[in-house]
């Protein structure tokens, strides 16, 4: 079901509720030495627009937070991604949703990429059996695995996640990992991130 902007006061399915956006645009705003009024001017909203989003009471469309973002000179997901440890799991309708003002488009932002990170993108086909033991690949690799069907049992070796569909996985590629097929016919899509 879609839900308009204006139909909800704190952000639903979300891991980053309004208070994160508050935050991150009152740290970025203070990092880049302006004012309410200058950073206001510069993204095209009202001065009280901005003062009820870094109060955490205002609802931010997605063009709202990319006009803020490019203001800033920071990238959207900064402004809505909240910290991450090394290990995140984020189930399926979860995760930080913002809704457009102009079509039927909700934006879930899984992971943003840090800078000067490389990614290279794979497509699982799982079926049950033996896991797949990874060793661990070089220093600051990171791997995100979202799953499109069936079920699979991923992550550090020490402590691995059973995911469903839609269900998404962040943990670190540089200690020995696992990945191992629930159901037949499982797949998944994992991105490796290297920095």
């Amino acid at each position: 079901m879609f839900v308009k902007p204006n139909d909800w006061t704190v952000m639903p399915n979300t891991g980053a509720p309004l208070e994160v956006i508050a935050a991150s645009l009152r740290r970025e705003r203070e990092r880049a030495g302006l004012s309410l009024s200058e950073l206001a001017k510069r993204a095209g909203i009202a001065k009280s627009t901005l003062s009820q989003l870094e109060s955490g009471s205002g609802n931010p469309s997605v063009e709202t937070l990319w006009a803020l973002g490019v203001a800033l000179g920071v990238p959207f997901s900064r402004l809505v991604d909240p910290p991450t440890p090394r290990v995140r799991v984020i189930r399926a309708g979860e995760g930080p949703a913002i809704y457009s003002e102009r079509a039927h488009y909700t934006a879930t932002l899984l992971a943003s990429c840090p800078p000067g990170a490389r990614r290279d993108i794979y497509v699982l086909n799982l079926e049950p059996g033996a896991a797949r033991e990874s060793e661990p690949h070089m220093p600051g690799t990171t791997e995100h695995l979202v799953v499109s069907a069936g079920r699979v049992l991923a992550g550090p070796r020490e402590e691995p996640v059973e995911l469903g569909p839609g269900d998404y996985l962040l943990y670190p590629g540089d200690v020995p990992h696992t990945c191992q097929a629930l159901e037949p016919g499982t797949s998944a899509v994992m991105v490796m991130e290297h920095v």
